[in-house]
């Protein structure tokens, strides 16, 4: 089964709240979206949202990429050969981990289509079920309990807080928060903001309320600092802006382990296969995954879902990426219930176009 047409193109999606991290506020976010028509017409969706401060493209660039003479020339491909083609674009666009996920995302979903399977099954599935966190980007103490608050009255259990600004506030916010929400599971992101000795008082502050995780609290080019850190701690830090690829995956592998988490983006290491091979690399070295996103579309967040899915060593999610858009291209995909996301038995990935 041959493709037959090709469509990619730029949507600002705006979020119904904007909110702040470590080094910025965000209020709204551009998608690109690639259509992959096949000639009996099913319709392969795939969407990027690459963040430049990470890896280096912008979603602009993502398009113009799209656009090329040479992504138009996989017209008359057959979609049954949909991995040689993603390691065609790997090959031609190796420094821009956005092409590479929104190709990988689109022929994936058509070739899943095709099989009249869902995506995930390609692959074995693993898991049905798990909790995603929702996200409380910085702010002040009361404001952080009224969104707690709002959270858990809409059924999720998982709270993944920004901090990175100002370590006594971060400490404060998440005390305040074990105090008033004690059956909530806690977690945080502090986006490269602290110090090792920033990190060290972090801890030793909450040590007592048993956070779940602790997601990139140094600085990428720092994290050898860790090295000095007490293993305990270690095992709940998760790489995140260190981790873009399998090759740093290998890097953090080896013993002393810096991080006993990986945070796999598909908007940082490419797409699904990308993703597959870091998360080899953590089963290999008994590192769990936690699976996260950008702010983006439903498309994206779904695929991250499915592979997510077939990987044994998943125990973290926190893809909540698109819960809080104004807008999208699809809806369904996944399922959110109380918290607790699953997949569609639906071909493919499951969602479908407005």
């Amino acid at each position: 089964m041959k493709i037959k047409e090709i469509k990619v193109f730029l949507k600002n999606l705006a979020l119904t709240k904007p909110y702040t991290i470590a080094y910025k506020t965000i209020s709204n976010v551009e998608n690109v979206f690639l259509l992959i028509t096949l000639e009996n017409g099913i319709i392969g969706v795939g969407a990027a949202n690459p963040d430049k401060e990470v890896v280096g493209e912008t979603p602009e660039q993502t398009l113009q990429n799209c656009l090329s003479d040479y992504c138009q020339s996989f017209i008359g491909k057959d979609i049954r050969y949909f991995r040689e083609i993603i390691q065609d674009i790997r090959t031609t666009f190796p420094n821009n981990p956005g092409t590479q996920a929104v190709w990988d995302i689109a022929l994936h979903d058509a070739f899943a289509k095709y099989l009249k399977i869902p995506l995930v099954d390609v692959y074995g599935r693993h898991i049905k079920t798990l909790p995603t966190s929702v996200t409380i980007g910085i702010m002040d103490v009361t404001d952080t309990l009224k969104e707690a608050k709002e959270y858990e009255t809409l059924g999720f259990n998982v709270l993944k807080v920004k901090t990175g600004q100002a370590v006594d506030i971060d400490i404060e916010r998440v005390l305040k928060l074990h105090e008033k929400f004690k059956n909530l599971t806690l977690r945080v992101d502090a986006n490269q903001g602290y110090s090792r000795e920033e990190l060290l008082k972090f801890t030793q502050a909450t040590k007592k309320i048993n956070l779940q995780l602790i997601e990139q609290p140094i600085p990428v080019g720092k994290e050898n600092e860790l090295v000095q850190v007490d293993e305990k701690i270690r095992q709940l830090l998760v790489a995140d802006e260190s981790l873009k690829n399998s090759a740093s995956a290998i890097r953090f592998a080896a013993s002393p382990q810096l991080f006993g988490i990986y945070n796999i983006k598909l908007m940082k290491c490419g797409g699904l296969l990308g993703a597959f091979e870091i998360a080899t690399i953590a089963k290999a070295a008994n590192i769990n995954l936690f699976w996260g996103c950008n702010d983006e579309s439903i498309v994206s967040i779904t695929a991250a879902l499915h592979a997510a899915f077939a990987c044994p060593n998943t125990k973290y999610l926190d893809l909540d990426g698109s819960f809080d858009l104004a807008e999208d291209l699809v809806n369904g995909g996944f399922i959110l219930k109380n918290g607790m996301l699953s997949i569609h038995e639906k071909p493919g990935l499951g969602f479908e176009l407005n």
